[in-house]
């Protein structure tokens, strides 16, 4: 296996990582197991992190074979390493693509569980101003300040 072939191997395990982090994510939320996102969110960041470093590696060795960092040099190094890499590369770019919208599909759901939780604590916030004072006892409704009998 050629070296660029090495390293798109190793960006997509990462990747395919990645997404069963996202799958999990999602399904923690749509079963309400939010007590899971914290450690699912770690894993992720990790995984982001470790996918950064493979970029940079992979870049090197493009830039060591003669090709400009970035989606163009890569292509170009996938393209002249052979077939094996340059199907790997286009691999990496589906996986790629897959993760955003995966990404972008759970960062919706994220802000609509947000929202939603937001929208309910003000309803709460403000019936309870409503009904309670500061000291938990229940204020009158009306707009009567004091008894409603004197005697």
């Amino acid at each position: 296996m050629n070296n660029m072939l090495a390293h798109l191997c190793a960006e997509i395990s990462c990747l395919n990582d990645f997404l069963s982090a996202l799958g999990r994510e999602e399904k923690a939320m749509l079963d309400g197991r939010f007590h899971d996102l914290a450690a699912i969110t770690e894993e992720k960041a990790r995984l982001t992190d470790r996918m950064a470093e493979l970029d940079r590696a992979r870049e090197a060795a493009q830039a060591t074979r003669g090709f400009p960092a970035g989606r163009d040099g890569a292509a170009a190094a996938a393209k002249a390493a052979g077939e094996a890499t340059e199907q790997a590369w286009n691999n990496l770019l589906q996986l790629a693509e897959q993760a955003r919208a995966a990404n972008q599909r759970n960062g919706s759901m994220v802000y609509s569980h947000l929202d939603f939780t937001q929208r309910a604590l003000h309803f709460l916030q403000a019936s309870t101003e409503l009904f309670y004072g500061p000291d938990g006892v229940r204020k009158p409704t009306s707009g009567l300040r004091g008894p409603l009998a004197l005697g």
